[in-house]
């Protein structure tokens, strides 16, 4: 090996990461390392720099868990996800498209009935969310399992509120029209978790840490591409400016209002509500590119 210099430790590096038996490993290590060693000369890295990148690392690290996923939070506000989401996970033209799946996902939420209720005590809006998932050919999906979650009036998750994971979190299936019903509540903005070392990071550079209103939903049905995706209520607040960059035209529908009476999931509202109808084209399922072992 050449004695290490600056100008060619990048090739040094680069040439011991090539040895890697799988190819994809050896395309994702040397393009990270050319890269990450491009970015420190461009920006002439200190030291303390270089630490100070390191330590909040860790405590992103140190912050995540089951429920809450600082690293993903950190990708987010990057735009990294989302990047991601639109070169892996393309579909054709008049499918839905997806976005970030945002880092409150969690798995393990109820099976509902048609119509049924996710709301589980959360503040907020009567709202109902409507469609049907059908194919590209227009043909419905009967079966297709939609898991719906969001945030309540106050922009609060379950793990935010301390309440059970099935806060404002359901899964459905369409019928043999591909139709669905969700009851929940109007979603509304809300900032994202700033109590941590991300916030820090909004709070240094002074970016947005807001969300516009939306709805998370991931559809899968056998056969298609799996749909991570989000439903955007027309006119809200910060869709120019979303945070984590999740907004697609595509997403952004508009809700009704209703005075109290019948609703699309049988019931008779005491209250007020609100509608939306969002129908969901699922792409076919294609041959997906392995990860490096």
């Amino acid at each position: 090996m050449a004695a290490v210099t600056e100008d060619n430790i990048t090739n040094e590096v680069c040439a011991r990461y090539a040895g890697a038996a799988n190819p994809r490993m050896v395309t994702l290590m040397t393009g990270l390392v050319r890269h990450l060693h491009d970015y420190a000369r461009e920006v002439q890295l200190t030291r303390d720099e270089w630490l100070t990148a390191l330590d909040f690392l860790i405590r992103c690290g140190e912050m995540s868990d089951d429920k809450r996923n600082e690293m993903m939070l950190l990708s987010d506000v990057m735009g990294l996800s989302m990047l991601t989401v639109m070169i892996d996970q393309k579909v054709p033209h008049g499918a839905t498209p997806n976005t970030v799946e945002g880092p409150f996902f969690i798995e393990g939420s109820p099976e509902l009935p048609p119509g049924g209720d996710m709301r589980f005590g959360a503040p907020g809006k009567l709202c109902f969310m409507t469609g049907r998932v059908t194919d590209m050919e227009g043909r419905p999906i009967a079966g297709a399992l939609i898991d719906a979650w969001q945030a309540d009036q106050n922009g609060l998750y379950e793990c935010q509120v301390g309440a059970d994971d099935a806060y404002l979190r359901g899964k459905f299936h369409t019928d043999a029209d591909g139709r669905y019903c969700v009851t929940t509540v109007e979603p509304c903005h809300y900032s994202i978790p700033i109590d941590g070392p991300v916030g820090e990071l909004v709070a240094a550079t002074g970016i947005s840490h807001e969300r516009p209103a939306h709805i998370h939903a991931t559809v899968r049905a056998p056969g298609h591409q799996t749909l991570i995706t989000h439903i955007f209520r027309g006119g809200a607040d910060y869709i120019d400016s979303d945070a984590v960059y999740g907004v697609r035209p595509e997403l952004i529908i508009f809700f009704e209002d209703h005075e109290p009476g019948p609703t699309p999931a049988g019931t008779i509202a005491t209250e007020p509500f609100s509608t939306v109808t969002f129908d969901v084209v699922l792409a076919p399922a294609v041959e997906r590119r392995l990860a490096a072992e």
